[in-house]
């Protein structure tokens, strides 16, 4: 089950997704954290910030829109609380990091590099960039390259964007992350949705407009994946509606070398375990030493 990523040696090839599992404590006495393959903490930027009013999320027909806008404790804060409680595991942590600048996120990316107990940082990069009027920074290929090549200038950690859905060619992307060297990619963020109470004519978010994840996204993803590990010669995180090892497996076959389950945590934090112990029931099922042998296995053919 063991897998390489990046240069950070997991156990196994299950995570758990940023945002979803807070930073560690949350879900400490809910799952044994030792028997997982890496753990993805939630989204650090350099400062404290709040997050978006509430209400921040509104769960539908197979899973959830949420817009809670990023809160965190702040770089220091989370060095300082955090850090601590998850080196007494024996599991790899990758912070997940962002900004609203370019070098906000080189700032965290450099305060974080020589902390022990840090062995990768995740760039969410579908973060709006304020000084190119909103625009994601994950929706546009040489913003994307810019701010992952200035990333990779300020820390020698194991880097791995998060790449958006909401663009055209996804391998174009992930092409542009290894290019400016990235030294994985993982796939895919939430998709923009939005939902209505119609008694009201009002938006129920909050802030109008939320991220949909769950169920409903993961074929959709999929494909992402498929497609994005055609095009790299770098690892490939895949993410979205895993609620199964099923789900998780064909992940896997579609190319990526490790997955992570997310919203599923929300409502039992267990499908993690679930995932790892379906996952080696399968392999020993097929007669696969490794899961290594089972990445990229999709078989098509010509017309489909």
């Amino acid at each position: 089950m063991s897998i390489d990523i990046a240069g950070i040696n997991m156990k196994n090839p299950v995570m758990v997704a940023s945002g979803t599992f807070g930073y560690g404590p949350e879900y400490a006495d809910l799952v044994d954290l030792n028997r997982l393959g890496a753990m993805v903490v939630k989204g650090i930027l350099m400062e404290p910030w709040n997050g978006n009013d509430v209400p921040r999320h509104v769960e539908v027909p197979g899973g959830l829109v949420n817009a809670i806008g990023l809160q965190n404790p702040g770089v220091e804060k989370f060095i300082e609380e955090y850090v601590p409680f998850l080196r007494d595991y024996e599991v790899p942590v990758i912070v997940n990091i962002w900004g609203r600048t370019e070098d906000e996120y080189g700032q965290v990316a450099a305060r974080l590099s020589d902390v022990e107990g840090i062995d990768g940082l995740e760039l969410n990069i579908s973060c709006p960039n304020i000084k190119q009027g909103g625009i994601a920074f994950g929706t546009d290929p040489e913003v994307a390259r810019k701010l992952i090549a200035l990333v990779r200038e300020r820390t020698s950690l194991p880097i791995i964007p998060k790449l958006s859905p909401n663009v055209s060619d996804i391998g174009l992307f992930a092409r542009v992350a290894e290019e400016a060297g990235a030294d994985a990619v993982s796939l895919i963020n939430s998709i923009p949705a939005m939902v209505i109470d119609t008694e009201t004519r009002r938006p129920v978010l909050a802030n109008v407009v939320g991220g949909l994840s769950g169920s409903a996204v993961q074929p959709v993803a999929v494909k992402l994946v498929w497609e994005a590990a055609r095009a790299v010669d770098i690892p490939v995180i895949g993410m979205g509606g895993i609620g199964s090892s099923e789900d998780a497996l064909e992940f896997i076959i579609a190319g990526a070398s490790a997955v992570a389950v997310g919203t599923a945590n929300l409502s039992d934090p267990l499908t993690v375990i679930r995932v790892i112990e379906g996952i080696e029931s399968y392999l020993s099922r097929h007669g696969l030493a490794t899961v290594r042998e089972l990445v990229g296995t999709l078989e098509t053919t010509s017309g489909r």
